[in-house]
């Protein structure tokens, strides 16, 4: 099962690196990372993507939580949350297919944010299967770069 852990530490010089060390060193794959700084610029939060049972992810949260940099890690998934990620895609325009990509813009309002006459770059937010569902709309050959952030989350209730 996908399960989306946040965690908050300390925004300290090697903390990234002991949290994703923590997930190697155990065989687990990171499907994404997002990490920046919160409110506090001494802390950031992580946010990982990662597959497995619940068994799994619950080692993984006690092991974080001994990390020394952790102050706090939340299963999102098991809480009620928000997740977005955001996609950067450029799509060609060539065969003369520009209203067929303006209505699939529309479907899923997607905002274009560079226009030249051989390409359309375009941004889109939502959860990840918005994104996947948005990214198979289009023919293979009409997709000429795409960008993706990874999931970020928050739970909903404090």
């Amino acid at each position: 099962m996908r399960h989306i852990i946040s965690v908050q530490l300390e925004n300290e010089s090697g903390a990234l690196s002991r949290v994703s060390g923590l997930f190697s060193a155990r065989g687990f794959n990171i499907e994404s990372l997002t990490v920046a700084t919160t409110n506090d610029p001494t802390m950031s939060r992580m946010t990982i993507v990662s597959i497995g049972d619940d068994n799994i992810i619950e080692q993984i949260v006690k092991q974080l939580n001994k990390l020394i940099d952790v102050v706090n890690v939340t299963d999102l998934t098991a809480t009620e949350h928000i997740e977005r990620e955001l996609l950067l895609v450029k799509i060609s325009l060539k065969d003369d297919s520009q209203a067929e990509i303006d209505s699939i813009l529309d479907d899923f309002d997607a905002k274009i944010i560079d226009a030249s006459e051989e390409a359309y770059t375009i941004e889109l937010a939502g959860k990840s299967q918005k994104i996947n569902d948005f990214i198979e709309a289009f023919d293979a050959d009409k997709i000429l770069e795409v960008s993706r952030t990874g999931v970020t989350g928050v739970c909903q209730k404090i």
